[in-house]
């Protein structure tokens, strides 16, 4: 049997210790992710009442984004009294009371990770994370010798994987 490279050697050292420096990040973005596949909908989340004094004689969009809501829609005026969804507003006091549906404290913080954005200060971590796994992808080929069963049998296992990601793309 061939000796591995020093190469390949390398590369299986770096690969595991590396996974197991990302345990802990993979498994939070696999449970966010999951949680983020619902964001549409109220799994997971719980009610939460609010009670804000904002400006007063807000317009609808205005009125929307002072506590939060891009979707508003006032569905009704009483006098001074503005219905929507889930809540109400007093054009006079600027009272507004309502309700949302908000995800646990950590998982929220997790799915806010996980959507970091480019002004936020914490998405070089999901650059770094992103790297990581565009290595563990690039080394997975140094596990195995070349020629080996193995290595055949996880090339195939790659092949259908990339050709799975494509359908998945253009579907």
């Amino acid at each position: 049997m061939a000796k591995p490279s020093a190469t390949s050697l390398k590369m299986r050292i770096f690969h595991r210790y590396l996974g197991f420096f990302l345990a802990g990040i993979m498994a939070m973005y696999a449970i966010s992710g999951i949680v983020l596949i619902f964001r549409d909908s109220d799994v997971m989340k719980r009610e939460v009442a609010y009670s804000k004094v904002i400006s007063t004689q807000l317009n609808e969009k205005a009125l929307g984004q002072a506590i939060g809501d891009k979707r508003l829609k006032i569905e009704s005026t009483n006098g001074d009294l503005v219905l929507f969804k889930n809540g109400s507003y007093n054009k006079v006091t600027g009272t507004a009371e309502f309700t949302k549906m908000e995800l646990p404290y950590v998982l929220d913080k997790m799915t806010h990770l996980h959507k970091a954005k480019s002004s936020q200060p914490l998405f070089f971590l999901n650059i770094i994370f992103g790297l990581g796994l565009l290595f563990f992808v690039i080394s997975s080929f140094w596990m195995f010798m070349p020629g080996t069963n193995i290595f055949k049998k996880g090339m195939l296992f790659a092949a259908g994987g990339l050709l799975l990601a494509l359908i998945l793309i253009f579907i």
